[in-house]
């Protein structure tokens, strides 16, 4: 395990931009509006050759443990207690605050040793500040600049005190980001072995949906533990969270979202930077489980999530939950089956998995449908069962005349994975019309079993690549 460095302190001294700073990415969001960072995030970081993980915590405030803030410092002490260091930021400029007072006390109770930062120091701004934090009790402090990276040398050496013998070198999969999956691949039509699979590379698992539908609660019963700050108030999750967890031995990389509302509701800055976080998270993942609260139902929004993770290419799981309070469950599943079956046919086929996060009923019937939907995702159809269905769907239907002419498709072959992607050859290509593919690819979804992922499928005009034959 590699060394766990915590950044705490009170709300906009630039906590997450120094985490970004040493993650080398921007993937905490950072504003001006204090509180922005709510759940611990974890990722790899980097001081020249030192390595670590780096955990961003909410701005620590003195509050009632029942209120939003108090169960936001509680997630901020959880990541003190696993850390072995902690960077203790105050704002050089404002220089010491009483609530900066307040939890020098209680981190110098802690067994974690403590490095104090004076951020906000650039171009020899702050000296009042850092000449103040000296009175926090925690020795000398350290003048940087989490923005323009000064200091971060001088950070390095005095961490390595604390972390240095614990480095394992690079971190790999456990930081808190996503990686770029592999989508779209080009097949190699004379190779039709089964698309290989690492179970070493982490299945990524997107948690979308609206406010307030319990995706971060899910997210705490699948893993066991209350690693998301939860709550009634909608719109808590702000940045995507990435946790690494495991499934019956096969690795998964669960990521929780900010929740997407209509985009015309959306007018804040700081509530677009956290949707935008959540579409990207989208593009990064393999398998979207969108949670719909049962008790409002499956409206236009979900809709809208579902059609956008089908577009980007993403295998697709419906989670409805809280369907403990839903009253008449019977009518509930089949409204959301009829309008999907309405709205968006290219889902049909869908799993839908009914369930409470917060009992944790039926939660088991998650993740199968999760690697369910991952099989069929990657899936690779020969090429010779693919032409007998061909032959079987346009015997059955054959495509429209055109100009008093037949069109013939001549040939279908898998010519990508992740999703799957289906070429036809046809001479007259373009007289093949919409509705036709739609026909074809609906005959696809049934005979292979795609049901619930997205499938594309492409004309080309020409000849049978395998055949030497004239069209006539």
């Amino acid at each position: 395990m590699s060394a766990k460095v915590a950044i705490v302190g009170r709300p906009n001294v630039g906590k997450s931009t120094l985490f970004n700073r040493l993650v080398g990415r921007r993937v905490a969001i950072v504003d001006d509006t204090p509180g922005v960072t709510r759940d611990r995030r974890e990722g790899a970081a980097h001081l020249g050759d030192l390595e670590f993980t780096a955990i961003d915590t909410a701005g620590l405030e003195d509050s009632d443990v029942d209120s939003m803030t108090g169960r936001m410092r509680l997630q901020t002490e959880a990541a003190v207690r696993e850390a072995d260091a902690v960077l203790f930021v105050i704002d050089g400029r404002a220089g010491v605050t009483p609530v900066d007072k307040h939890f020098a006390n209680w981190l110098r109770k802690q067994k974690t040793p403590v490095l104090l930062l004076a951020n906000k120091c650039e171009g020899g701004a702050g000296k009042t500040g850092v000449g103040e934090a000296y009175g926090l009790g925690f020795g000398d402090p350290l003048p940087v600049s989490a923005e323009h990276g000064e200091g971060m040398y001088d950070l390095a050496v005095a961490l390595i005190e604390h972390i240095g013998g614990r480095v394992d070198g690079a971190l790999g999969d456990e930081g808190d980001e996503l990686e770029p999956v592999e989508v779209d691949i080009d097949l190699d039509p004379e190779n039709e072995a089964p698309l290989p699979d690492d179970p070493a590379r982490p299945i990524q698992l997107a948690i979308v949906g609206r406010p307030n539908a319990g995706k971060s609660t899910l997210v705490n019963a699948l893993i066991g533990s209350d690693r998301l700050l939860t709550g009634p108030e909608p719109g808590l999750t702000r940045d995507a969270i990435a946790i690494q967890w495991e499934y019956e031995g096969r690795s998964v990389k669960l990521v929780d979202t900010a929740g997407m509302r209509r985009k015309a509701r959306v007018e804040q800055k700081l509530e677009k930077l956290s949707v935008a976080d959540s579409l990207r998270t989208i593009r990064m993942a393999q398998v979207v489980v969108l949670v719909i609260d049962g008790v409002l139902g499956f409206d236009k929004q979900d809709l809208t999530i579902a059609d956008h993770v089908l577009q980007e290419g993403r295998a697709l799981v419906l989670a409805v939950n809280k369907w403990d309070a839903v009253e008449d469950r019977a009518l509930a599943l089949k409204e959301i089956e009829d309008r999907l079956e309405r709205s968006l046919p290219q889902a049909r086929g869908v799993p839908v998995v009914t369930l409470s996060a917060l009992t944790g009923r039926h939660l088991d019937r998650l993740l199968p449908a999760v690697m369910l939907q991952y099989q069929r995702w990657t899936r690779r159809i020969p090429t010779a069962q693919l032409n007998r269905w061909l032959e079987e769907m346009t015997q059955r239907n054959a495509p429209p005349l055109a100009g008093g002419r037949s069109v013939r498709i001549r040939y279908a072959t898998q010519v990508k994975a992740r999703p799957p992607t289906i070429a036809l050859f046809a001479p007259r290509a373009e007289y093949i019309p919409e509705s036709y593919l739609r026909y074809l690819i609906s005959g696809l979804r049934e005979v292979f079993d795609l049901h619930g992922v997205p499938v594309r499928m492409h004309l080309r005009k020409g000849k049978n690549p395998y055949v030497d034959k004239d069209d006539d």
